[in-house]
């Protein structure tokens, strides 16, 4: 039987899909208020049930999830934002509405994401004074917000990882730092569910392997300890030595693409006899030829040109590479529905670079400006499970 997901703060389910890209699971139910992407969610997940307001679930009728996903409201900790911080009455605040969801859940895994600000947004807690002070402060405690989060599962009797990383770092065409955490209860091996060990999803050869030993599991440990060797050269200051280090680790995972079910990992339909994906050769094809065995972003380049004539300029390797890593072929920009046909920006292409299959929010019962918005506010998948397979390698290292 699969691990069952609960999913707080859903918005169109962007930190569910890429945890499941991770994990065999499947969604319980959901909790969000907001009424755009509660609609996404109806529209995509009918028959899961959706709790709405977070601070009036009971959490003693809720059936019982094996893993806890949940990107709290970021307005108050977000550079973009007040600064409010991580404290009552605030958005932000409704952090601890999650963490009173895993206190009565106890789940064996938690996947916690935010924005960049968490690492540098103040918190309210009870601490002791001390004339140093906490964090750069000299004039009274400064928690961070992050360490309010980590402090709190310590409390809770959770074990976690965090790690921040771009969704350019799993081949999107922008940057996009977000902050991913992964606890699990102290004391106990990463397990979920009926005593299964958490597994990441090897598709490229039909087989399930531990996670950590091959495929993006090992690209995870690479990228962990590329971090680490990029840390150890900034601080020795060679900047420079670091971030190539970084780039070396990145370009490798940028053309893979994260499949869904039924898929290879290239995103092309796995062939008929068991190929490894990609597009495949005459060994593998199946019998298949011509466009049959072409992904439609090859169809695409046989033609000769981009679809519609369009260039991308300095942006074209970018966008190449993220088509190669979704199987898409990048949707025009741009539409012509604005006043008097003026061009404004095309829903379609920001589902796009958010990797998502098309239509997952443009086809939902919304409106531009909350189709925008939703997207505006959303979790891109692949990078959300390249973070949970870095985060899932360190706790095993670790353990």
């Amino acid at each position: 039987m699969s691990p069952r997901i609960g999913s707080l703060f859903s918005g169109y389910g962007g930190l569910d899909l890429g945890v499941q890209q991770v994990i065999d699971g499947d969604v319980a139910w959901h909790v969000e208020f907001d009424e755009a992407p509660s609609r996404i969610l109806a529209h995509h997940w009918p028959d899961v049930p959706n709790y709405g307001d977070v601070t009036a679930v009971d959490w003693s009728t809720v059936e019982p999830v094996d893993v806890l996903t949940g990107g709290f409201p970021c307005q108050d900790v977000s550079l973009a934002g007040l600064r409010r911080g991580l404290r009552d009455g605030t958005r932000s605040g409704l952090w601890s509405e999650f963490a009173r969801a895993i206190d009565a859940l106890r789940p064996s895994l938690v996947v916690i994401e935010n924005v960049r600000g968490l690492l540098s947004a103040t918190a309210d807690r009870q601490m002791e004074s001390s004339p140093w002070g906490v964090g750069d402060r000299h004039d009274g405690p400064a928690l961070r917000a992050l360490g309010a989060v980590l402090g709190d599962l310590a409390e809770l009797g959770y074990d976690a990882e965090w790690c921040g990383l771009r969704a350019a770092d799993a081949g999107a065409p922008h940057g996009r730092f977000r902050v991913f955490i992964v606890a699990h209860p102290a004391g106990k091996s990463r397990r979920v569910g009926h005593g299964d060990d958490v597994r990441a999803r090897s598709r490229a050869d039909g087989r399930e392997q531990a996670t950590g030993r091959s495929g993006d599991a090992a690209d995870a440990a690479e990228l962990g300890r590329t971090w680490d060797r990029r840390a150890r050269a900034r601080r020795s200051g060679s900047a420079h030595d670091g971030r190539a280090v970084e780039d070396a680790a990145v370009e490798p995972r940028a053309e893979r693409r994260l499949a869904a079910p039924g898929e290879a990992e290239s995103g092309w339909p796995r062939s008929d006899a068991g190929g490894r994906g990609g597009a495949p050769t005459a060994d593998d094809d199946g019998g298949r030829t011509g466009d049959e065995v072409r992904s439609p972003v090859e169809r695409a380049a046989a033609a000769g040109d981009r679809p519609g004539g369009r260039e991308w300029g300095p942006y074209g390797a970018a966008v190449e590479r993220w088509e190669r890593t979704t199987g898409r072929v990048a949707p025009a920009p741009t539409n012509a529905d604005g006043r008097d046909g003026a061009h404004r920006l095309a829903p379609e292409f920001v589902e796009w670079m958010m990797g998502l299959p098309a239509g997952h929010v443009t086809d939902a019962p919304l409106t531009r400006a909350q189709q925008l918005k939703s997207l505006g506010n959303g979790v891109v998948p692949q990078q959300a499970a390249l973070a949970v397979r870095v985060l899932l390698e360190r706790s095993a290292v670790a353990a």
